[in-house]
């Protein structure tokens, strides 16, 4: 995998949360995905993850640099992948899609974007940056 493709991941992952959030929940105004899984998805949750989003496009182009921020990358998408499987064990999507299909269409995929990003974001922590330095031992 290219830098510049790398780069182009992190700009990816960023644009998916950005435009996701802002086209599915209506620019914050869609109550049904507010409501629906408030803990994660409320109004804070979904204004987080597009700041999420705007950590990934910040660090394109200077991802080696920052390896354990990518592996807080990591760890961030593991987070979302476990409470999308929680929800999705536990509601009706047909019941979501029913009151309102951009809300249905954002809990169908969220995880399973939130999954790709991970195994993306992991490949580069294990791939592509470079190791910390001990800039205290110098």
């Amino acid at each position: 995998m290219t830098d510049n493709l790398v780069r182009k991941g992190f700009i990816l992952a960023g644009l998916s949360n950005i435009l996701g959030v802002v086209i599915c929940s209506k620019a914050f105004s869609n109550q049904v995905m507010l409501e629906t899984q408030p803990s994660v998805m409320g109004l804070f949750g979904l204004i987080g993850i597009v700041l999420w989003g705007l950590s990934y496009i910040a660090v394109s182009s200077s991802y080696k640099n920052v390896k354990w921020l990518v592996g807080v990358f990591v760890i961030e998408k593991l987070a979302y992948v476990i409470a999308w499987l929680s929800f999705i064990t536990s509601q009706s999507l047909n019941a979501i899609y029913a009151q309102d299909v951009l809300a249905g269409i954002f809990f169908t995929i969220y995880g399973i974007n939130d999954f790709l990003f991970m195994l993306f974001f992991g490949f580069v922590f294990l791939k592509r940056c470079k190791p910390a330095t001990n800039r205290l031992a110098a």
